[in-house]
């Protein structure tokens, strides 16, 4: 009989999924809280990430004035936290997913072949 999948010690990011869950618990959230809900939410909150870019080049984007930084920065918590929470109630181990995820890349893009390279691996 197999004993699953090796423990991992708990993170950052599994004390901000109990914190939200207690969050959403005390307020009645969770019926609201449905994955096309917090998907949904999520894209709201990528958009409203995105219109703080719209029309910079790329040049003035890395120079945000300070204002827009810390708008930037709410934004960033606020996809950071609608994902954590979409991957909590449909059960994903988002620190697993993404490393999972990192090394598929790896093997996708190898250094040798992607560095410096903007194309996508089908087009080499």
């Amino acid at each position: 009989m197999s004993a699953g999948p090796p423990m991992r010690p708990r993170s950052d990011l599994d004390e901000l999924r109990d914190a939200l869950r207690t969050f959403a618990a005390e307020r009645d959230w969770e019926q609201f809280h449905t994955p096309r809900n917090l998907a949904t939410a999520l894209i709201v909150e990528c958009a409203e990430l995105l219109e703080h870019f719209q029309w910079l080049g790329d040049g003035p984007a890395a120079r945000l004035p300070v204002d827009k930084q810390a708008a930037v920065r709410e934004e960033l918590a606020d996809v950071l936290l609608y994902l954590v929470r979409l991957s909590d109630r449909l059960g994903v181990d988002l620190y697993a997913a993404a490393l999972e995820k990192l090394e598929a890349n790896a093997r996708k893009y190898p250094v040798e072949k992607a560095r410096g390279r903007s194309t996508k691996y089908t087009e080499w």
